[in-house]
Parts: structure tokens; sequence; C-alpha cells
């Protein structure tokens, strides 16, 4: 059985706005349309040889499971003169992907469920757990972690690519070489990366000031996420050393007991009292504890900027992942996403004291000019061996700065960035093309370019003049 698309021009209209909203491009794009009716039920497709996709297609049957042979919508597309037909919506598509509805990946997949019994259980028992026994209970729930085949792990940027797909068929449906934008970080900056501290206990509290000593050797600020309730006490004098040294506070959860995601009624509840302690601390951020979020409740909560979605989740409870490297916005709340392995997940599931996985990691989100965004607990660093891997990630942070590689910033600064970015625009003045707007001068005109089928990008480097 297949449905008609529901409001087809609006499907054409949003998949030209997702590029403007990616590459601040000038709105001629070319025309997208819908093509078909498409499958009752969403499941798994693909769209080329690596781009995975989930929802409703018009040109073959999804897949329930990701392990199946996936039908591949690409070879569907229909070029006809400066119009894309295609057999998907990609709003649709790329919504599935970013708040996670795509459901398991394949049967054997698992995530333990907001309301049950071994999950309360668990975390009814985890403040008198030490690390070395949560350790050995996460490596079993993980076990065949490595098999899950979506999102794929390390580092997944499937809306990227996908969206990159599309900017090429709207340029071949036109025959054009290349299309100005503005580049995603200011001035110039090929990547951008930044430091997070979710501070979970009392010992990770106190360690805080030698973790900002650790960090200010490398000329390096950070973020510190604090549990307001239960957890530790939070003197305002505590906050306030933090912030006077330039590092920045947020809100870390409500008291770090698992509960916050278990049902709307009483994540309601909870974010009045969150909303009220970022007031009190004068805090733009939030995440929450253990990685749990639902990006449909997001517009409860009264913050500028959320850091609780995963890139790749394999490693956490409520496993799947947002597929994207770079910043979204989540209705008013803009999503900056966990792009890296966590230093609890790293050292002590996987055993990996070293930074490997980091600097793998660190490539392949430069290669798509995403953002390196790292979470390093102060609890889980005290110790010698783990401290010294972090201070390693610090020395490789700071070269590729030194080598103008990468904007190292506060989470505060990348949000402020990002806002910025999506009220600049792209003008024809007179055979030359001008980006306008309030912090235009930090903006840098780019191209995307299409050689042999890629997408390539061109930074000009010239500040840009201010307007």
């Amino acid at each position: 059985m297949r449905v008609a698309y529901k409001e087809c021009a609006d499907a054409a209209r949003t998949a030209e706005q997702l590029l403007v909203e990616r590459y601040r491009c000038p709105e001629a794009l070319g025309e997208f349309v819908a093509g078909g009716t498409v499958s009752a039920n969403s499941g798994y497709f693909r769209f080329g040889s690596d781009t995975v996709c989930f929802g409703q297609c018009a040109s073959g049957v999804p897949a329930k499971f990701v392990t199946e042979a996936l039908h591949d919508a690409r070879d569907h597309v229909m070029l006809d003169g400066g119009t894309v037909q295609l057999p998907f919506d990609p709003a649709q598509v790329l919504d599935n992907l970013r708040y996670e509805r795509y459901g398991i990946a394949s049967p054997k997949a698992k995530t333990l469920p907001a309301n049950g019994f071994f999950r309360g259980l668990y975390y009814l028992a985890r403040p008198l757990l030490g690390v070395s026994v949560r350790k050995h209970l996460q490596r079993r729930y993980f076990r065949g972690w490595e098999k899950i085949p979506f999102p794929q792990w390390p580092v997944d940027s499937t809306v990227e690519n996908l969206l990159d797909e599309l900017l090429l068929l709207s340029m071949q449906s036109r025959n054009i070489e290349r299309i100005p934008f503005i580049w995603f970080w200011p001035d110039g900056a090929r990547s951008c990366a930044m430091l997070t501290h979710d501070v979970e206990t009392q010992a990770g509290r106190d360690y805080c000031a030698q973790l900002m000593d650790i960090n200010d050797s490398f000329g390096i600020k950070s973020s510190f996420q604090i549990v307001p309730e239960k957890r530790y006490s939070v003197p305002p004098y505590y906050l306030e050393r933090i912030q006077r040294r330039g590092f920045e506070v947020n809100v870390h959860d409500l008291n770090h007991d698992g509960r916050l995601m278990c049902d709307r009624e009483e994540f309601l509840r909870r974010a009045e009292r969150i909303n009220h302690y970022g007031r009190q601390f004068g805090a733009l951020g939030f995440r929450s504890a253990v990685m749990y979020r639902n990006g449909d409740w997001y517009d409860a909560l009264d913050f500028s900027y959320d850091m609780s979605m995963p890139n790749v989740a394999h490693l956490d409870p409520q496993q799947g992942g947002c597929c994207t490297v770079m910043p979204y916005f989540i209705g008013k709340i803009l999503e900056l996403p966990l792009t890296t392995i966590q230093d609890y997940s790293l050292f002590n599931i996987l055993g990996d004291y070293s930074t490997r996985l980091w600097k793998e990691q660190i490539a392949l989100l430069r290669s798509k000019h995403g953002l390196m965004s790292f979470l390093i607990h102060p609890d889980y660093i005290i110790d010698r061996a783990a401290r010294r891997i972090y201070v390693e990630l610090l020395q490789c942070l700071s070269a590729l700065r030194a080598e103008q590689e990468i904007w190292l910033a506060l989470p505060s600064e990348v949000d402020t960035w990002w806002r910025t970015r999506n009220e600049l625009n792209l003008v024809d003045a007179g055979g030359s093309w001008r980006i306008q707007g309030k912090g235009c001068e930090r903006a840098r005109l780019a191209y995307a370019c299409r050689v042999n089928g890629k997408l390539t990008y061109q930074i000009d480097p010239a500040p840009h003049p201010a307007d």
C-alpha cells in the first residue's frame, strides 16, 4: 500500500530551505519536486552507496532494519531542466535522523526503556557503586556494540552527506559548477572545537579548580555543567570562581537520577526547576544526565542551547545518534551535538588509555568541517593515567589552533556564531557577492564546487569588509 505525498509544494519548498539553512547561499537553487506516492510505512533506504535514510519512499519499499537489503532511491532521481524530482521528502528524512525517530537499526539493537525495572534499579543503586563495579556491568551491557550498523561508528555524517548530494543535484540540474555561500565558521576556520565538563560528584566538583589550571596552561576555556540538586552543594562562590576565570557554567540535569526523561509529565515538572536553576546560575546551556534525551520535549526548556544529543550513541544506555556533525535548531534551542567519545566510555568501557580514537574522530570531523565537541568529566581524570591522556588531547587541539585549522570556542560562543550566521544573507552587489547582516565582519565567502561529480569547498581568505 502506498499513500500520496502530503503537501507536495511544501515538500519542494522545504528541500530548498534545507540547503539555504545549511549553506546560507542564495535562494535561487532550482526547484525540488516530489515524484510518485510514498510507502505507507517509514523504513530504511539508501541514497547512493554511502548514505542511509529513514522515512517514506516513493520508488521502493523501505526496509524495517538497516541490516536488510536497502533500496537505492538515488537511482530514481530525475533531472528536468532546473528541476530535481525526488522520490522522498528530505525534510522528513533529516528530521528522522536529527530527532532519532528512526527506531532500532537491527533486531539485535538494545536500549534501556525509560520506565524499565532494571534501569530504575540500576540508578537506585548507582550512588553506592564505584567506577570499578559500574564499568564491569556496563561492559557486559554494551557487549557487541561494535556490530551496531547504524549510525556509523566512530563519526556519522549522514545529514551532511545527504545535503551535499542535494546541492550537487541542484547544481547539476542547472549545469553550474559552483555556488557561493557563507562559510560555516567565523574568520575562515576550517572546523570548530569545544570542551565541556559534566561535574557528577563532590570529588569532581572539588577538582574543577585544578582542571581549570590545566586548561589555562594551554589557553583553552571550557564549560562546566553543574548538577543543581542532591549530588553536591553548589555554593555561589563556586560558580563565581568558574565564571570569573572566563569559563562557563551550564545546568546538568536536575539531580542526575536517570529519571528526567521517564515520562512527559515528570519531565515538565522537573523542567520548571531546571529553568529556575538556569536563571540562578546565569546559564545559557543545558545537558541531561547520561545523555538521555527527547528532542520533541525541548520546548519546555528555557535555554539558548542544548548539548544532550550524541552523534553516535553506541556506548550510551539510550542508543541511537543524531547523525550530524553540525549544530542544528530544535525549535528555539540550538543543539550542539556531542561528536566524540566521552572520556568515561573511552577509559572505563573500552579500556583505552590513549588519544588514538579521539584523533581518529578529529580527522573525520575535520574532513566534514564539523564541530568537535568533547565531554571530559572532572570526576574521571583525577587519576593520573587519565589526566595524562587528557593533556595529550589538549596538546593536539592547541596545535590545530596554532595552525589555524580549528576555532576553539566556548559553547556559548558557538551558539552565538551559529545564530549570527543564520541571520546573515548573501547578496549580489553588481557582479560580486557580499555578505550582509550584523556580524558579517567575521563571516567568509566560500564556494561549493562541483568537481568530477563531487562537492569541494573553496574559502575566500580575505576578511569580509564591514558594511
